[in-house]
């Protein structure tokens, strides 16, 4: 048997990530995932890519993977949002000694980071090619068999698996969800003129068209393309020969950043909504996806997930500081209610932005046009909106602010 505080069940970002930051503060955990390590450790980019918050990159320093990381992503110097391409935009720019709104990362080069930290930690045992055939918890602790035969035992269990989470499932927790008919086309562009350290956000009815900045390489400057569509035209737009993908790229940018190529693979995936009833259940918690799953108009869906590590981490160490046991139900009860009204605002919000800009016609254009002048103009508003970008509001934890619990 293996004895330890904490069973992470997922090893994906946000699992990975909360390891970490209870070994920082000694607690133990035993991650498990099915991806195997080679898998885990592929060097190939496969397009996916991650707005890490500048929040969230106080909290990646504080468990100390700030060395690893350092240089390896693109700064985002501001966000420039616009209805199409007609006059009218608002621009959230950082302040003066602040940062970067948040880091572009390839997520082949967070995981790897997340996993060679994992490795040398002292209090972490990583369960890689390996599911859980059987979960028991109980009001003494947990205990989960692998399927290899591992018994691992446990005063808590962690529900990291993503959207589909069994651990939620099995819990009982019920889900609220609905799909948007939309799909996500993802892929890495190079182009011509440079992108300048802004994330680009422009608003069209079938969805946002979004292009994030990321780090030139050898191919010359870069960004990330996040192209929502309609469902019914998803697969044709992966059909499209690589040179009519990219002038239908070209003309919902307006050539704005010069002549267009591909860096790598495109992908698709369907876009939804789900957001658990609770989070909590005896001995347990969720985090990240198997919580909520949100649009990705805001590129908040990491940065939540991180959220919910840096809220996590904190209540469990301070609970066992003062003797109690991880999975002590009042520990629980707090971590419910330090996350369950930021993740509802987030999603709603995320939510609302979605059902607003794909309100078609020229008269919900220029209603839209004169709400982003407004906010451009009213500069507590507009920091406002900064402070969600940066995933500085509200009441941080401490990792998020950067500093140890």
């Amino acid at each position: 048997m293996n004895q330890t505080d904490v069973i992470i069940l997922g090893g994906g970002l946000v699992g990975q990530t909360l390891a970490l930051a209870l070994d920082l503060h000694g607690l133990s955990s035993a991650v498990v995932d099915r991806m195997p390590t080679k898998a885990l450790l592929d060097s190939s980019y496969d397009g996916r890519v991650s707005a890490v918050a500048s929040a969230s990159w106080n909290m990646l320093n504080a468990i100390g993977l700030g060395e690893a990381l350092e240089g390896k992503g693109c700064p985002i110097g501001s966000i420039r949002a616009s209805d199409g391409l007609a006059p009218g935009r608002l621009d959230f720019e950082s302040g003066e000694g602040e940062g970067p709104l948040g880091i572009m990362f390839e997520n082949r080069l967070l995981r790897a980071s997340l996993f060679g930290a994992s490795q040398k930690a002292e209090h972490i045992a990583l369960h890689m090619a390996k599911s859980a055939a059987d979960v028991v918890r109980e009001q003494e602790g947990v205990t989960v068999t692998l399927d290899d035969g591992t018994i691992l035992k446990g005063s808590l269990l962690i529900g990291a698996e993503g959207r589909g989470s069994p651990t939620r499932e099995t819990a009982g927790i019920r889900v609220a969800r609905w799909s948007y008919r939309h799909h996500a086309i993802v892929a890495t562009i190079n182009h011509e003129r440079s992108h300048g350290g802004i994330a680009y956000e422009i608003f069209y009815p079938a969805g946002p068209f979004a292009l994030l900045p990321m780090l030139d390489d050898a191919g010359g400057h870069r960004s990330a393309l996040v192209w929502t569509v309609h469902e019914k035209d998803g697969p044709a737009m992966m059909g499209l020969s690589e040179r009519a993908f990219l002038a239908e790229a070209e003309k919902r940018m307006g050539g704005f950043l010069g002549n267009l190529a591909l860096a790598g693979p495109r992908g698709s995936y369907p876009l939804g909504f789900h957001h658990a009833a609770k989070i909590t259940g005896e001995r347990l918690a969720l985090v990240g996806d198997s919580a909520h799953g949100i649009h990705p108009i805001a590129g908040q869906g990491l940065n939540l997930g991180f959220r919910d590590v840096a809220c996590l981490a904190q209540v469990l160490v301070e609970g066992v500081r003062l003797g109690m046991d991880a999975g002590d139900a009042e520990l629980l009860k707090r971590y419910e209610t330090w996350r369950s009204l930021d993740t509802l605002m987030v999603a709603m919000a995320t939510d609302g932005l979605t059902r607003l800009f794909g309100i078609p016609g020229k008269t919900a254009s220029r209603i839209r046009r004169f709400g982003m002048t407004a906010v451009d103009r009213i500069p507590p508003l507009k920091r406002r909106f900064v402070d969600e970008a940066r995933g500085s509001s509200g009441k941080l934890p401490l990792l998020l602010q950067g500093v140890t619990v």
